[in-house]
């Protein structure tokens, strides 16, 4: 088996390969696909160049290959383009298996990032090949931002108001990838994954609390009082939207549900919200 990781230079991919190879992957098998090949040299692995907006590299970097992780792509408003590139490429090359992550709920959600997912799972089926979506939550390491700057001033401001987020650290789903990658029984398969616990943003004021070691409280915001810092952050028109509708839906509920599912296939509780946060602290 020939497996292919996307993205494998950032966050996600380079977890998900150093767990395919701590789960005995043999690293000849393993091709890092990455747009710059040369940030992949490290990784001990064999290296392809992969570029979501140049499909002839993608072509090129399917060959021979029977497995593929879609690590959905960071360039939000060019990913269901970007994304149908592999999927061609992978239907093309008959790969018996592609993996891709996806985000929670994707297909009903209001999530504002939901829908280049959903449309994205919609190719996927089209397209036939076997596949397996790996929904998911929130990464712990989101909140490294909030850490940093509720450690300083003591606030947690936030406009996600008593809404719960079911949060995993990224080793965490790297593991679930790889575990889905080498494991045969999964094709066909929507994996909702978060976090054992679903925690509300007082929790998180308090586990950043204990990090730190000073009092921290956590200020809910409404929308206008949101955008309005954002704004005086410096934060352009169309990013503060965006990031006040990401804690709309959080507070709508978009990352609350929980199933023990992550857990499940890798075979250990998840990291705990204070562990994950010590760990980037």
């Amino acid at each position: 088996m020939t497996i292919l990781v996307t993205g494998a230079t950032g966050n996600l991919g380079r977890l998900v390969i150093e767990s395919l190879l701590e789960r005995g992957a043999d690293p000849q098998s393993v091709i890092a696909g990455a747009r710059d090949v040369t940030k992949a040299e490290g990784l001990g692995v064999r290296v392809a160049r992969v570029d979501y907006s140049d499909p002839a590299s993608v072509r090129s970097a399917l060959e021979g290959v029977d497995t593929v992780l879609l690590v959905s792509g960071s360039e939000v408003g060019q990913r269901v383009a970007q994304h149908k590139a592999v999927i061609d490429a992978a239907k093309d090359a008959g790969v018996a298996k592609l993996v891709y992550t996806s985000a929670p709920k994707a297909t009903t959600s209001d999530l504002v990032l939901a829908p280049e997912h959903k449309a994205t799972e919609e190719l996927i089926a089209a397209s036939g090949v076997p596949s397996v979506i790996l929904r998911n939550n929130w990464y712990t390491e989101n909140y490294a931002a909030d850490l940093a700057r509720a450690a300083e001033t003591g606030v947690l401001a936030s406009g996600a108001g008593a809404g719960r987020v079911a949060s995993a650290s990224r080793k965490d789903f790297a593991e679930a990838a790889a575990v889905v990658l080498l494991d045969e029984g999964h094709l066909g398969q929507v994996y909702e994954l978060g976090g054992d616990v679903a925690w509300n943003y007082d929790d998180l004021a308090g586990a950043i609390a204990e990090i730190s070691g000073r009092d921290v409280a956590y200020q809910p915001l409404t929308a206008d009082e949101q955008l309005a810092g954002l704004r005086a952050a410096g934060l352009d028109e169309g990013t503060a939207g965006f990031v006040v509708a990401l804690d709309a839906g959080i507070a709508a509920g978009a990352l609350a549900d929980t199933d023990g599912t992550l857990s499940r296939l890798i075979g250990r509780p998840t990291t705990p919200l204070v562990e994950g946060l010590r760990a980037i602290a």
